[in-house]
């Protein structure tokens, strides 16, 4: 990372050709688990100037289930997790008889498990360079997988030292510079689930992440590049209370045991995979006898919205209702070793359903005309425009740029700012 800076930063953009400032760019950040309302709950002076300067929507609704891993594969490919094949944050595959999960290093770098073809793959093949610090699916080794330029994910890495590596991809010669760039902050997600999305961490989470996107912002003025920036969350969240209410024990609703029998709980939904219509009929009916607080979803009834129809999505899927949540073990251990704090938020359900899972869609930049607003709009739309600002023709996907049409424009010849107007 330090070699990065030190010999990148070196190099002035004053050498930049003519050409290059004619070629339009695209940084897409994601901060996640940043919710909808967030920036007119919050005095977040940086998000509100970038409101000020470009366009944005409503919210941005995340594709069924409203989970990190699936939605933000979904921004890059134009696809339904049903069909680029990400479907969860955790699942198991049934033809190769294994679990992928964010915990196994070696699933999250297998590129059997990502459908679809990403931004950067999709640029390789226009001759456009591409860079990401970090981003789901975006650190698949095997050669023409991966961007130009990426880093394996470590969590541990300052936010600010995060922004200044894209601002030193910025500063390479023209001909090794990135066009597409991806951007990822862990927050507010990550403060919301051990606090709530309503807490004071979270608001001092939200300060955070809003210092970076003018520190970000102060570097793409500086620039002189004609650089559009999209920003984007994976879901919002929903603040629920530690009580024994809430949860929904698994060994307390089914057997586990049973060999047979494969389950996977993802906190907001539990998949079932099971050798055949008899079992997974009869286990079925033994969850809806008791069914209050879920839904007992078979394979064939998955609602046409969720596009979720793969092998990987499971026999019988149930889905929690908002306010309540799936746990494995025992609940009185659990319940007895209070985690944190009294509220933590969660999300993963359905977003027609609970509007707390909405997140945000801001941009703003040569090809982005300022002022409108959008009603809210799925996350699959974002692709397509990335594409179109960048020339590139897209494949097959479910997005569709006339979702997102009317906030397009050619380029224009306008001058950056010598002084930003970001903190």
């Amino acid at each position: 990372m330090k070699r990065f800076l030190s010999v990148f930063g070196l190099i002035s953009l004053m050498t930049a050709s003519l050409s290059a400032q004619d070629t339009p760019y695209v940084i897409l950040v994601s901060f996640d688990g940043f919710r909808h309302d967030y920036v007119a709950r919050y005095d977040l002076p940086n998000f509100q100037a970038f409101l000020k300067r470009g366009s944005h929507a409503r919210g941005l609704l995340p594709s069924f289930p409203s989970k990190t891993f699936p939605n933000h594969y979904s921004l890059v490919t134009g696809l339904y997790p049903g069909n680029h094949g990400l479907v969860n944050n955790e699942f198991y595959d049934p033809d190769r008889k294994e679990h992928y999960s964010m915990e196994i290093v070696e699933r999250l770098r297998d590129p059997y498990y990502y459908g679809g073809t990403p931004l950067w793959k999709l640029a390789r093949a226009h001759n456009i360079r591409t860079a990401s610090y970090f981003w789901i699916g975006s650190e698949i080794p095997d050669a023409g997988e991966h961007p130009d330029y990426y880093l394996p994910y470590d969590e541990e890495v300052p936010f600010g030292e995060r922004v200044d590596q894209v601002l030193a991809w910025l500063q390479l010669p023209e001909k090794e510079r990135p066009r597409f760039i991806t951007l990822y902050f862990s927050s507010p997600d990550h403060e919301a689930h051990l606090y709530g999305p309503n807490s004071p961490q979270v608001a001092a989470a939200l300060r955070d992440v809003d210092a970076m996107l003018g520190k970000l912002m102060n570097g793409v003025d500086k620039s002189g590049l004609p650089i559009n920036v999209i920003l984007v969350s994976d879901h919002g969240l929903k603040e629920l209370e530690f009580r024994n209410e809430t949860f929904i024990f698994l060994d307390e609703i089914v057997d586990l045991n049973n060999p047979s029998v494969v389950a996977v709980n993802a906190g907001s939904q539990v998949h079932f995979y099971l050798p055949n219509k008899v079992q997974r009929d009869s286990l079925a009916a033994i969850l809806q006898a008791g069914a209050s607080q879920y839904d007992v979803v078979i394979s064939e009834d998955f609602p046409r919205r969720w596009n979720f129809s793969n092998r990987r999505s499971g026999d019988l899927l149930l889905a929690a209702h908002p306010g309540h949540y799936f746990r494995d073990g025992d609940r009185e251990e659990y319940m007895s070793r209070r985690p944190y704090a009294e509220k933590f938020g969660v999300h993963g359900y359905d977003p027609d359903l609970e509007p707390d899972m909405m997140g945000i869609f801001y941009a703003c930049g040569p090809n982005i005309r300022p002022g409108v607003t959008l009603p809210p709009f799925r996350n699959i739309h974002v692709y397509p425009l990335v594409a179109k600002i960048l020339g590139m023709e897209t494949p097959a996907i479910d997005g569709k740029f006339r979702v997102l049409k009317r906030i397009y424009r050619e380029a224009v010849n306008e001058k950056r700012p010598v002084t930003s107007t970001f903190q």
